[in-house]
């Protein structure tokens, strides 16, 4: 396993990270096994995985709950990652990004993962409700009180973030060391404006649904099974996004090619391809099989040539919006 700088940080993570959201079954997308998700962690573990990831709202605190039992008397040498934002009950109150919500969601995160603090705190998107002064300073009270370590978003506009970064300077809080986004072969809009920000200011990017959903894997090519079976019984259909089936299918294409001169599927070959991307610090990968989980674990031995990254960059090449190619036309004149 290889290990890169978390940003500009000191924190050390692995290239590949486990991401928890299918522990727990409330969204019919994962399991409520105990002892399969003992197994998953202990073989991420024993794999070099030292960053685990999960939210409050993923099965209602269920993947809280569940990954605080599997790292239990294995704790210290982990990095826990866990995010807030999400509707936790009825009470109108219990959700977004206030001070309020985040304090009482912060113990009962740590609650559920039977843990004194949080290695990694995130805001799990943009809450237009709530002055992002109110927000910041929250988050630079926990880590001040011991109860965090570091910060991150996810799911946040350049503007956003770049908005967060300036209020955190002016004020002298705590900076946003991580941005958990979702980037694959088949979505590349995170090259646009994510990543050069990311890399600017020193923040490591953290990647959710790198194999799209599970289209990368190659099982809906072809229209072998519908694509809005992807996340079905969860409400999301299509998820994230294929914007179009023929260039995805040449993608998957392309993957299983050169991922046979590794001895390996198309996922892993996605998985290796991601983890050396730019501005990139760890990958999140989640499983419900067991198989799955050790199949996406390949992905941490595979140094792909510069002829088969280039094959892949083109194969997927995202289109270039306004106004990256009007600064393109005029850089080169």
């Amino acid at each position: 396993m290889k290990y890169r700088n978390l940003g500009k940080s000191g924190l050390k993570v692995s290239a590949l990270s486990f991401g928890t959201m299918t522990f727990g079954n409330d969204w019919n997308i994962g399991f409520g096994d105990q002892e399969r998700a003992n197994r998953m962690v202990d073989t991420s573990i024993d794999a070099g995985i030292n960053l685990f990831d999960t939210a409050d709202i993923y099965s209602n605190g269920t993947s809280e709950e569940m990954l605080g039992k599997a790292i239990k008397g294995k704790r210290q040498d982990l990095i826990i990652a866990t995010k807030v934002l999400g509707q936790m009950s009825d009470d109108v109150n219990d959700k977004g990004l206030s001070r309020f919500h985040i304090m009482n969601s912060l113990e009962n995160s740590l609650r559920r993962l039977g843990t004194d603090y949080i290695d990694l705190y995130q805001l799990h998107g943009f809450d237009p409700s709530t002055p992002l002064e109110e927000t910041l300073q929250a988050l630079d009270d926990l880590v001040r009180q011991g109860k965090v370590r570091y910060i991150g978003m996810s799911n946040h506009a350049a503007w956003q973030i770049s908005k967060g970064l300036g209020i955190s300077a002016l004020n002298g809080w705590t900076k946003y060391t991580s941005a958990q986004m979702h980037y694959s072969l088949i979505n590349r809009d995170l090259e646009h404006e994510v990543i050069p920000l990311a890399e600017d200011a020193g923040i490591g990017i953290l990647v959710w649904s790198p194999l799209n959903g599970g289209y990368l894997t190659g099982k809906y090519r072809d229209g072998k099974l519908k694509d809005e079976d992807r996340f079905a019984g969860s409400g999301l259909k299509d998820f994230p996004p294929v914007p179009d089936k023929e260039v995805a299918d040449k993608i998957v294409d392309t993957l299983i090619e050169i991922g046979a001169n590794h001895d390996a599927g198309p996922a892993e070959t996605a998985l290796a391809w991601l983890t050396e991307r730019p501005g990139i610090s760890s990958v999140l990968v989640g499983s419900r099989k067991m198989e799955q989980l050790e199949s996406n674990l390949k992905a941490a031995d595979i140094e792909l040539s510069n002829d088969e990254t280039d094959a892949l960059n083109e194969v997927s090449k995202p289109r270039v919006p306004y106004p990256q190619w009007m600064l393109a036309v005029q850089q080169g004149l």
